[in-house]
């Protein structure tokens, strides 16, 4: 057969899938002949090809009856298993293939071909060839050290149309309730787009070549089914990829943990399917229904599609399939330490309690009390529940609306929002510059920017209380998973204090914030409430990289800061378990609020205090336009953020109270400076610690009557002089 065109494919296995080919000339079907004659041109043996880079393989196929269908496997086990490589084919003799990074000696290339009788013909390369790593990365990483249980690439329905394909019912017909609209205003629904995720994966492949497969999995999962995750940089993602997280994807998913008479019938020969069942939320393990047969978590829906109704979309587990991450090329000794995996293999477990944390919020909420039968009081984040209990009841909150716009659709009151709010407001007032246009809904993102906002001032509350001297600011947390949560990298929530004299000038501020420069001033009282992952001393040298924190994901292995308050039914020793231990900080027990104490200065009359959320700092920006060497993607989001904003802060909370003054002389302060002090000023000169102790609300420093920075007995008589008046 001629050439006459030429088709890009990637190929990629994480698990390899067993796949038995018949052989050229196999038995003839009724009304054909022994099927088309197949021969490899290449790779044919001998060849020496570097994984990720494009290289060409050639065929030719003819039959009498003609060419239907032609479907490409490789192998690298010189023939014992092959994995597919591109289906259904037509018309084509070559295409241009992306070996995976799987290194290996012995790769095979192997052509099976239908005629239009359906007989099979093939041909496989006639001796082995060699895959060869790529040059470059920081760590010898291959595709190998990121293989993952779960469905692999074409273990998947073969079409994935994004949203639009489900508009026409679950669209267009109530945007206070509806799914499409809703989920177009969600960072989940441009998770492909986003360009710090890009910039990120960038850098994450740098410091281990193939890390951007996690990354793909998760953010673009149509891609990565289809095969097109090769090269993990996804330049070879197509446009028709990039609808993020979507509706079938979401609505595809298999419970791994089979339960006869529970789970969809259909599901144990989907999981009896798998090379590895995932044992394990997280990372992208995720399994999905390859017949496309749509899931939902409701018994009695008339769909128009088919439809199995799914516990499993009514638990946290299907939200921690994507939101609990570990980097599997490093694994936790008994010590507690983090160290390299063997690398060019699999980790030998994905556990949360094993690998290094890249984010935990799955494992945060399975560790709380919202994780319970009844769940917590938290009307103000339930919609129509007064109590949640799992990732849904707050992020896709009960409302009382349609499922779709057909006829005799039943009224629900717990219908879920389809917004997938998170804390992502400043990001999706940019999704529409870096999206193609119509690809963006901007009533839709203005209403997801809302409700996100509504969320971040609904998931903490913000006390103070003046304690003498000194102000105590406390920050309760009320959401199921730490404040704040998620990929940690640049990510902050912050308290600001700042404090007036009675005529409102300001006489000092902590916790201050440049908006024209995305400086946050890191003065010596400031609270940050933040995650610092880094490298310690045993693996910053093998890296070669700086020992203490960093920006560097996939090159981290040590938690050197996590101050991040815990949610209701927080125990050190179940967050220890999985890595989430507070470090650098302390939290008792059961404690799901933290307090501050903050001097006041003198002539201080009111404060202000306001909690704010930041979900990417300047020093993150920067690290990932200067720390990118191969691509335009880390200025890229450096320009977005420099020329809009700087991703100002967004104010969770904010309070105002009126301070008592601190008055010279007012030794037991009650406000005033009179004969009730003397005793107190006695106690103040002759035993320092005694008053300390006796008046712990209050400042020694305020006996300094004479002004020469100490208490003593030269403060006498200017005290005895302020009595008098």
């Amino acid at each position: 057969m001629a050439l006459v065109s030429r088709q890009t494919v990637r190929f990629r296995a994480l698990i390899p899938v067993v796949v038995t080919l018949s052989l050229a000339g196999s038995a003839a079907r009724a009304g054909g002949g022994m099927g088309p004659t197949v021969t490899v041109i290449a790779p044919n043996g001998g060849e020496s090809l570097t994984a990720n880079s494009a290289t060409t393989v050639e065929w030719t196929a003819s039959d009498p009856s003609g060419l239907n269908a032609i479907n490409l496997y490789a192998s690298i086990d010189d023939g014992a298993t092959y994995q597919i490589v591109a289906q259904n084919l037509f018309d084509v003799s070559s295409v241009t293939w992306y070996p995976p990074n799987r290194p290996t000696t012995q790769a095979r290339f192997r052509v099976n071909v239908l005629d239009n009788f359906g007989n099979e013909g093939s041909d496989a390369s006639d001796n082995p060839f060699t895959i060869v790593s790529p040059a470059g990365g920081t760590l010898p990483s291959t595709l190998r050290d990121f293989d993952l249980p779960g469905s692999q690439p074409f273990q998947a329905p073969e079409y994935f149309l994004g949203p639009l394909n489900c508009d026409g019912c679950h669209g267009a017909y109530d945007p206070t309730v509806e799914m499409v609209f809703n989920h177009d205003g969600s960072m989940m629904a441009h998770a492909s787009r986003d360009p710090l995720f890009l910039a990120a994966m960038t850098v994450a492949n740098q410091d281990a070549p193939d890390a951007g497969d996690m990354c793909i999995r998760c953010h673009i999962p149509s891609a990565w089914l289809k095969g097109r995750a090769v090269p993990t940089d996804g330049s070879q993602v197509l446009e028709t990829d990039k609808h993020g997280v979507s509706c079938e994807h979401c609505h595809y998913l298999v419970d791994p943990v089979y339960e006869a008479g529970v789970s969809p019938a259909a599901d144990f020969d989907i999981l009896a399917g798998l090379a590895q069942v995932p044992l394990e939320f997280g990372d992208g393990m995720y399994v999905i229904d390859p017949t496309g047969t749509r899931r939902g978590p409701f018994p009695e829906a008339a769909a128009a599609h088919d439809y199995y109704y799914s516990p499993f979309h009514r638990e946290a587990a299907l939200c921690g399939t994507c939101h609990d991450s570990g980097n599997p090329m490093f694994q936790r000794e008994v010590d507690g330490d983090y160290v390299f995996n063997t690398f060019d293999a699999a980790a030998p477990t994905v556990s949360p309690n094993d690998l290094m944390p890249l984010d935990r919020t799955y494992s945060e909420w399975r560790h709380s009390d919202y994780n319970t039968p009844v769940g917590v009081f938290a009307p103000q984040l339930g919609g129509n529940r007064d109590y949640v209990r799992i990732c849904q009841d707050c992020h896709m909150r009960a409302v009382t609306g349609y499922g779709c716009s057909l006829f005799q659709t039943p009224l629900r009151n717990d219908l879920p929002l389809h917004d997938q709010t998170g804390g992502s407001t400043w990001m999706l007032s940019q999704i529409a510059s870096v999206s193609p246009p119509f690809e963006v809904n901007p009533a839709a993102i203005t209403a997801g920017i809302n409700r996100s906002r509504y969320l971040l001032q609904n998931a903490s509350e913000l006390q103070a209380d003046q304690q003498g001297a000194e102000l105590r600011v406390t920050v309760i947390n009320n959401g199921g998973h730490k404040l704040p949560t998620g990929y940690v990298e640049g990510r902050r929530v912050w308290l600001n204090l700042r404090f007036f004299d009675q005529n409102l000038t300001l006489l000092g501020e902590s916790g201050a914030y440049d908006a024209g420069t995305g400086v946050l001033t890191l003065d010596g009282a400031i609270k940050v409430y933040e995650a610092r992952y880094g490298l310690d001393a045993l693996t910053a040298p093998l890296v070669g990289k700086p020992l203490g924190p960093s920006f560097h994901a996939m090159a981290n292995n040590k938690v050197w800061k996590d101050n991040r308050i815990p949610p209701r039914g927080f125990v050190n020793a179940t967050y220890a378990a999985f890595g989430g231990a507070p470090v650098a900080a302390s939290y008792p027990d059961g404690q799901y609020w933290d307090e501050t104490l903050y001097s006041i200065p003198a002539g201080a009359r009111s404060a202000e205090v306001r909690l704010y959320y930041q979900s990417m700092s300047k020093e993150f920006v920067e690290f990932l336009r200067d720390e990118n060497t191969t691509d335009g993607t880390g200025l890229a989001m450096y320009n977005l953020w420099n020329d809009n904003g700087k991703c100002p802060p967004e104010l969770m909370e904010s309070l105002t109270l009126a301070l008592h003054p601190n008055i010279l002389g007012d030794l037991n302060c009650d406000g005033e400076t009179n004969i009730l002090d003397i005793n107190a000023f006695i106690l103040a000169i002759g035993d320092p610690a005694g008053y300390m102790t006796a008046y712990p609300d209050c400042k020694i420093e305020l006996a300094d009557i004479n002004g020469d920075t100490e208490v003593n007995v030269l403060d006498i008589n200017p005290f005895i002089a302020l009595l008098g008046g």
